[in-house]
C-alpha cells in the first residue's frame, strides 16, 4: 500500500524531514541487510489478478521472501506490500504502517484471513487510498475503520493483528491483494478510470515490472 499524501510516516526523516514526535512501535524492525529490493508489479500483471496460493512450507525460503518484501517495500516508500506485488504467488504480506493514534505497526502475516466485523463495528472511513501497484494514483475509498486479520508468522505460529484508522485500511488493502483484488477494483467505473489516468500520467519513483 502506498503512503497517503497527507500522512506523516516515521521514515520521513530519511528524506530530509524530521518526524514531529517519536512513534510508539508495535513489532520489531526488520534486518534490512538480509533482503534484496525487487521491482513492483503493476495493474495488468496476471499475478495481481487471481487468488494467491496458500503457504505450506515455513522454511528458509519463506524467511528470505519476507526479507526481500520488507526491503522492496521500503525502497518504494510504501507502508505495506503483498507477495504478488513482487511477482510471487504466495499469501504473505508485510507492513510498517502508522495508525491514526501515532502507533507504528511492523510485521508480517502469512495466509491472512480478514475477520468479519459485527454490524456494530462497521464504521466507514472514506479517506484516500493508494497502491504501489497503481503508482502515482489515489482515490477515496470507504472501508471499515477497524480491521483484524488472522494467519501465521514465518515459523507457522498463529497470529492475529488488528488495527484502526490508516492501519486498518492497510490490513484490508494487503489482504485484498492476496485474493486477487486491487483497491481500484472496489471503485466506481468513473473513479477507477480516473485512477488509471493518474497512473498513466505519473512517473513512479521506484522500479516496476513492465507488463508484456
Amino acid at each position: 500500500m502506498a503512503e497517503q499524501h497527507d500522512h506523516t510516516h516515521e521514515h520521513d526523516h530519511e528524506h530530509g524531514e524530521a518526524p514531529a514526535a517519536p512513534l510508539k512501535v508495535v513489532g520489531e524492525e526488520p534486518d534490512l541487510s538480509k533482503g534484496t529490493a525487487r521491482p513492483i508489479t503493476v495493474v495488468g500483471n496476471p499475478v495481481l489478478h487471481h487468488e494467491c496460493k496458500d503457504v505450506a512450507a515455513f522454511d528458509a525460503g519463506l524467511s528470505e521472501l519476507i526479507d526481500d518484501m520488507f526491503v522492496s517495500m521500503y525502497a518504494a516508500e510504501g507502508v505495506g506490500l503483498a507477495a504478488n506485488q513482487i511477482g510471487v504467488d504466495a499469501k504473505v504480506f508485510v507492513y510498517d504502517c502508522p495508525d491514526d493514534e501515532g502507533v507504528r505497526h511492523i510485521g508480517h502475516v502469512v495466509n491472512p484471513v480478514l475477520e468479519e466485523l459485527p454490524a456494530g463495528r462497521r464504521v466507514l472511513d472514506d479517506s484516500n487510498e493508494g497502491c504501489l501497484s497503481v503508482p502515482t494514483a489515489y482515490a477515496e475509498l470507504a472501508r471499515p475503520d477497524f480491521a483484524a486479520v488472522t494467519g501465521q508468522d514465518k515459523d507457522g505460529n498463529p497470529v492475529r493483528v488488528e488495527g484502526t484508522g490508516f492501519f486498518a485500511r492497510c490490513l484490508q488493502h494487503e489482504t485484498d491483494h492476496l485474493y486477487g483484488q486491487l483497491y481500484i477494483d472496489r471503485l466506481s467505473k468513473r473513479d477507477r478510470k480516473d485512477a488509471l489516468r493518474q497512473m498513466a500520467e505519473g512517473t513512479p519513483k521506484y522500479a516496476t515490472v513492465p507488463n508484456d
